[in-house]
């Protein structure tokens, strides 16, 4: 074993026994003809919560899908980050955050890499990280919640460059600290950092760390996360920014990543000063898609040619929280609602931003003895159907239609609340992130690996 600052090193990049990893079972091989891919970034390959894999299984027991293996984790909000062989996770253990490299059908660890923080949430939610990792090529990308921002190799975990952000930008911590992800655009790494009197927007090499461009001066950090996008022949990146703020702003920017300027900046932000900006953009053609909670609502604005937008619709039927909408053949599909009681799953159609319907999918458990729901959930579109992941552990197989919802599978993964990170899928694996003890078997928080292959 080789020991570097902050760095553990297993078996010169060799895999090594997790301790916190409980092995359970080997997942069955992919079908011969199933359709698969890496998840290098939040919400996936295209920054959308929609996912290209076949072949996935669709009937479970009662028990629910297998479990691979479960990483007893530590505190925070991340989504794991996989490409080829290497699952990128970044959590918090007691005052440090810690960022490993496990395989992804066993949980064995190439190596881990830590450094500390003293991070602590204003309102009683935990205080690991918000943001999930980025993979791009051989290089792996982190941000914790007090806005460092490392570059790692990935097959070996070892520092390229490093900067704390929030540190050098003088960014007060606002309410829930740093949480949107990292983007990788071109030769870029792009934040919301939200700095007083700018930049709001950072652009940094993503080779070097070095600043190549700031843009925006007005709005602050949200907890969105940036994507990118080709419009009219035309890449831009598209930040839906804003933080804690008197009175609070924020809103929709769209930016040339090659020189970062500001095509246009759209003001989207609840008049609550205690609201946040926290569901991605969501970008479909020549259009994208903004939503928030706090009696805002969503927003759909043409992007013209020349730069410029027009507003198609805006709507309050779909104000999503931190999750975000889901578009498929020609509708959005979202978990609009603020809080648990007032959450419901939703169909607004695009072009015209009509309301098709409005669900509350629950059910009798058994377990607890009353009726419960997906609450403030995430859907993930895949091989034809949804998969929704409930608030409170739930994960259901869904089918969503112009014309309504239906149930296809349901099972319990676990009871815990705060189930609010996106999952993911890679090769026919799912993974879920826990993030409280489970109130039923007093399980702590893990990240658990589901096998979702289905048969040849």
């Amino acid at each position: 074993m080789t020991r570097l600052p902050g760095l553990v090193l297993l078996a010169a990049a060799g895999l090594s026994q997790h301790p916190d990893v409980r092995f359970v079972a080997k997942p069955k091989p992919l079908a011969s003809n199933a359709v698969t891919s890496d998840w290098r970034s939040f919400l996936g390959p295209a920054f959308n919560g929609t996912s290209t894999e076949t072949k996935l299984l669709r009937d479970w027991p009662a028990t629910g899908p297998k479990l691979v293996w479960e990483l007893r984790k530590g505190t925070g909000y991340s989504s794991p980050a996989i490409a080829g062989a290497y699952l990128v996770y970044l959590h918090r253990v007691g005052n440090l955050e810690r960022v490993e490299a496990l395989h992804p059908e066993t949980g064995e660890r190439y190596w881990e890499f830590t450094y500390p923080t003293a991070f602590e949430d204003r309102y009683g939610y935990n205080n690991g990280p918000r943001a999930s990792p980025v993979i791009d090529g051989d290089r792996v990308y982190t941000y914790g919640a007090e806005g460092k921002l490392h570059c790692l190799e990935l097959r070996t975990g070892k520092v390229l460059w490093k900067r704390d952000v929030r540190s050098e930008l003088k960014v007060p911590q606002d309410f829930f600290g740093t949480a949107s992800s990292p983007l990788i655009e071109g030769d870029l790494v792009i934040l919301n950092p939200g700095a007083p009197g700018g930049p709001s927007v950072l652009g940094l090499h993503k080779i070097t760390g070095k600043t190549v461009w700031g843009a925006g001066t007005e709005w602050g950090p949200s907890y969105a996360s940036p994507v990118a996008a080709t419009v009219h022949g035309k890449r831009r990146v598209f930040v839906f920014a804003g933080g804690e703020s008197k009175p609070p702003t924020g809103g929709l920017m769209v930016i040339n990543p090659a020189n970062g300027a500001v095509d246009f900046s759209f003001p989207w932000r609840s008049r609550n000063y205690e609201s946040v900006n926290a569901s991605s953009p969501v970008v479909i053609g020549n259009q994208v898609f903004i939503s928030t909670t706090y009696r805002t609502g969503g927003a759909l604005l043409d992007l013209l040619p020349d730069g410029k937008y027009k507003v198609a619709w805006t709507s309050n039927d779909i104000g999503t929280h931190f999750n975000t909408a889901v578009y498929k053949d020609g509708y959005l599909y979202g978990f609009d609602g603020r809080n648990e009681p007032d959450a419901s799953l939703v169909c607004v159609e695009l072009k015209t931003g009509k309301l098709m319907w409005r669900a509350t999918p629950e059910w009798e458990e058994p377990a607890l003895k009353q009726t419960l729901s997906t609450y403030r959930g995430t859907l993930l579109s895949v091989d034809g159907k949804f998969l929704a992941l409930g608030e409170l552990g739930h994960l259901l197989w869904m089918d969503l239609t112009p014309q309504g919802y239906k149930e296809l599978k349901r099972t319990w993964l676990f009871a815990a609340r705060e189930t609010w990170s996106a999952p993911v899928l890679s090769r026919g694996l799912l993974y879920i992130s826990q993030h409280s003890r489970d109130i039923l078997n007093r399980m702590p928080p893990r990240l658990l690996c589901y096998d979702l292959r289905g048969d040849k």
